[in-house]
């Protein structure tokens, strides 16, 4: 039985699939390639990231399909539902790669208030000439300790973020509209460890008290972050959004960030991917990151093997 990993799978997925008795395929074929190459090689399973999008195209075409894998979290470029109800099994990793995303939003809050972005910017091009004035420049940073981080969506990666900030010394506000509370679980070395249960708050109320905010939400059909929720934050704030491009208004962001409403931003997705626009890129006070999230060695190695978990549990229990 054959698997397309098409955006590509870790050698420990491989592995495990492959002492299933399956047989990985990591060529990369293009979207408009996908169903005939699924066809022509009698394909029973598809790997993707978020590159590949299964749609009902696919689907319809595609007779042998029994799986859909997502590795990751968000499942928008597929149409879940419509694969469902057509017997196919749709099926992802949603905490494998949480304390990677959580991880990086911490990479973006700590460059965002000692200027890392931009003095990793001006220290090729001035460092030697205008020491003493860059370091003026980049003397006013802030601490995370003591400040309030509110976390936009309370799921396994929300969580992640908040035990990252309770251990920092951060005081945590969550608002999600299906998570009521969460326990978050520190742990200590010798097994040492604490539970801070957190109940969730209206998005109003973060949106008020919070002095930096994070983004932890599945694609929208609208902005989470808009002219009105920015009006309503701290001035000085801090956003990051390792979420999903299109749930932060970015021409609201440019414009809050010119006015002094932000501080600064960090971004690791974008509303015009692969294609960013200019005014992001350059902009002196965002992080950026190419949507990188889920993407360290540690993470792949978990998304790969409990996918194949997965697939092998339920290929092996229908015996197709």
């Amino acid at each position: 039985m054959k698997i397309l990993a098409n955006d590509g799978i870790s050698k420990s997925g491989i592995k495990a699939l492959e002492k299933g008795g399956f047989e990985v395929i990591t060529t990369k074929v293009a979207q408009e390639q996908v169903a005939n190459y699924i066809n022509s090689n009698n394909v029973s399973v598809i790997i993707v990231r978020s590159a590949t999008k299964v749609r009902q195209d696919i689907i319809d075409n595609c007779p042998s399909l029994k799986i859909i894998g997502r590795g990751g979290v968000g499942m928008d470029n597929i149409d879940v539902e419509y694969a469902r109800s057509k017997g196919i099994h749709v099926i992802n990793t949603p905490a494998s790669s949480s304390e990677s995303v959580a991880e990086l939003v911490f990479a973006h809050l700590f460059t965002g208030v000692r200027f890392l972005h931009d003095a990793n910017r001006n220290m090729p091009l001035e460092g030697d000439s205008n020491f003493d004035g860059l370091k003026k420049a980049y003397a006013n940073g802030i601490e995370l300790r003591g400040k309030t981080l509110g976390i936009i969506g309370f799921g396994k990666i929300g969580q992640a973020v908040a035990k990252m900030a309770v251990g920092l010394g951060m005081k945590v506000i969550a608002s999600d509209k299906f998570v009521g509370k969460a326990d978050v679980r520190v742990d200590f070395y010798n097994g040492q460890f604490i539970n801070v249960e957190i109940e969730t708050e209206p998005l109003e109320d973060l949106l008020r008290h919070s002095d930096f905010i994070t983004l932890h939400v599945p694609a929208q059909d609208t902005y989470v972050i808009d002219k009105d929720e920015l009006a309503i934050m701290k001035d000085n704030v801090g956003i990051i959004n390792c979420a999903r491009g299109g749930v932060l208004n970015e021409v609201a962001l440019i414009e809050a960030l010119e006015n002094n409403k932000v501080l600064f931003a960090g971004l690791d997705v974008f509303e015009k991917e692969p294609s960013p626009e200019i005014q992001i890129l350059m902009h002196p006070r965002i992080s950026l990151t190419p949507h990188i999230g889920a993407a360290t060695l540690e993470a792949q190695d978990r998304i790969g093997t409990e996918l194949a978990e997965q697939i092998i549990s339920i290929l092996k229990t229908e015996k197709v």
